[in-house]
């Protein structure tokens, strides 16, 4: 397991039509607060904020082809060099982080090839390494250099 500690929340948000909406800052929109997002907007954050992981290197829901199917991954951290460095998984709180929950992201994986892993249900993550053809599990979040 990663330590997973989010920054106190300052997000902005409103309702329209009883609906409440968050504003994700790298997007620069409103967005329906789900139970997922709430853990992905948490999640980048604490990337930011706590990690210090710059933001301009920070994608959000990005469209990839998996097989012939189109999928969306939640986040996505290139590196300096502008590539894939670490794929992260958010699901909801209340969803527990198996090896089936982890199969979406290793299926993403396969297209993106990250040197990271990151499951996340907002309670607990899990982190692997791919390293030299192996997954290694992490104990600890990387440092971006």
């Amino acid at each position: 397991m990663l330590p997973l500690q989010f920054p106190d929340p300052d997000f902005s948000v409103r309702k329209i039509n009883d609906q409440p909406q968050v504003f994700d800052r790298l997007r620069k929109r409103w967005l329906k607060i789900t139970p997922e997002e709430w853990v992905r907007q948490n999640m980048v954050r604490m990337l930011i904020d706590e990690l210090r992981f710059p933001s301009a290197y920070i994608s959000i829901e990005k469209e990839i082809l998996v097989g012939k199917l189109s999928k969306r991954f939640d986040l996505l951290v290139y590196d300096a060099s502008h590539h894939p460095w670490m794929l992260i998984e958010c699901k909801a709180p209340e969803v527990i982080l198996t090896e089936k929950t982890a199969e979406q992201m290793l299926n993403y994986q396969q297209v993106i090839q990250a040197g990271y892993m990151i499951i996340t249900n907002g309670n607990t993550a899990m982190g692997w390494e791919y390293h030299n053809g192996k997954i290694i599990l992490m104990d600890k979040w990387p440092v971006w250099n």
